[in-house]
């Protein structure tokens, strides 16, 4: 019996250490998020997030981030290097000494983070990210955005 349980044991291990793809971070099919919970925002994009600081679009925003963000951008948003570091999205904008100036930081950060994700990167070619237009909605995107500012790091 022992012998099994070691032989399971170096199977899984060499598995996981040999196809890391097959023990990603979740389902690779994009999950829809359930905002109901939220404010509705309409159709028309905010060009800013209108959840900022709003405690029920973070807990919203944890979940779709790791049902849709967390096998490339790491789980609570801490990078392993396969996608940038969101936790640095926004970090020149806090950084700013001029109220201002931090403002329009910010509001061209949220709408650069926006289109990123319903878009996505293509470069070349290439996927980078997929576009989630039609299957993340306005205010799911903008919780995800809220949490993602609750993560952030400042240097």
């Amino acid at each position: 019996m022992r012998k099994t349980s070691f032989l399971c044991t170096l199977v899984l291990a060499a598995s996981a250490f040999l196809s890391p793809a097959a023990h990603a971070h979740g389902d690779v099919t994009p999950q829809v998020v359930d905002t109901k919970t939220l404010p509705p925002l309409g159709d028309k994009w905010a060009a800013e997030n209108p959840y900022r600081d709003n405690k029920e679009a973070q807990k919203v925003g944890a979940s779709a981030f790791g049902a849709n963000c967390a096998r490339c951008h790491g789980i609570e948003a801490i990078s392993g290097g396969i996608a940038p570091d969101l936790r640095l999205l926004d970090r020149d904008c806090m950084t700013q000494k001029i109220e201002a100036k931090r403002k329009a930081c910010i509001k061209d950060n949220d709408e650069y983070f926006s289109s990123s994700v319903r878009k996505g990167k293509v470069r070349n070619g290439a996927v980078y990210m997929p576009p989630f237009e039609g299957v993340l909605n306005q205010e799911a995107v903008w919780a995800i955005k809220a949490y993602l500012e609750t993560r952030r790091e400042v240097k």
